[in-house]
């Protein structure tokens, strides 16, 4: 039997692993967004916690942060999996269900992800609103704005600018850490191409096509990071 090339391996013919692959990328992609969105809303209430927040909210920001920046990423996937699982399980008894309830792969994997994206969110909106001056703050109250306007015409906007750079890192780190849930058994990129090598015996074509689609979507995406955050610098002296 010949041997399928590299392009046979990519396209759609009888040795094609090319649909298989885009799935997998395209499930890679959601996860990574999953996660982000995820983590961006926990750092955002994080910074909030530590920057307004009272001695309680602000231990607990720390806290949180301390530990999941301080434990294995891979581990958080497996407490939300199979705890999750134990849950599900115990609650179908409840209802007449008998054996194991798995959690859902996919879910369990996005709060996972977004869970530990969220920790190092927190640091990069705390740093971020730390670096806008105290004077546009004071020059909007002084203005006559509301707390509420204040907030959304310059607070946000100017923490925003300050975030994006540090949130193109954390987006770089998810979209990497996705690759971790295809222990709960999702199937995304590096497990298609665990499954192709498998069934083809080319581990080395199908780790490199997924080292390059994972390098496109890193660049792909990291660009449109870099336009948000030209975009959100206009009229900005630079250095």
């Amino acid at each position: 039997m010949t041997q399928p090339t590299l392009f046979d391996l990519i396209g759609t013919g009888p040795n094609g692993w090319g649909p298989a692959l885009l799935t997998g990328a395209i499930m890679t992609v959601l996860i990574a967004i999953s996660g982000f969105a995820i983590g961006a809303a926990i750092g955002a209430l994080g910074a909030w916690a530590k920057i307004s927040g009272g001695p309680v909210l602000r231990g607990i920001a720390s806290t949180y942060t301390t530990i999941l920046r301080g434990i294995p990423d891979l581990l958080v996937i497996y407490l939300f999996y199979f705890g999750g699982s134990s849950v599900v399980t115990a609650v179908g008894r409840w209802f007449g269900a008998e054996g194991f309830i798995g959690f859902p792969g996919f879910l369990a994997g996005a709060l996972a992800v977004g869970i530990t994206s969220g920790a190092q969110q927190t640091e990069v909106f705390r740093g971020a609103f730390k670096a806008v001056h105290a004077g546009e703050i004071e020059a909007a109250i002084a203005c006559g704005m509301s707390r509420f306007l204040c907030f959304r015409r310059i607070i946000a906007p100017l923490t925003l600018r300050h975030a994006l750079p540090g949130m193109g890192n954390v987006w770089q780190v998810t979209l990497k850490e996705s690759a971790l849930v295809s222990v709960t058994g999702v199937v995304e990129l590096l497990r298609q191409a665990q499954i192709g090598a498998g069934s083809t015996g080319m581990p080395f074509d199908f780790y490199a096509i997924a080292a390059v689609i994972y390098l496109a979507i890193s660049t792909v995406s990291g660009g449109l990071l870099q336009l948000g955050e030209k975009r959100a610098s206009r009229g900005v002296r630079r250095a």
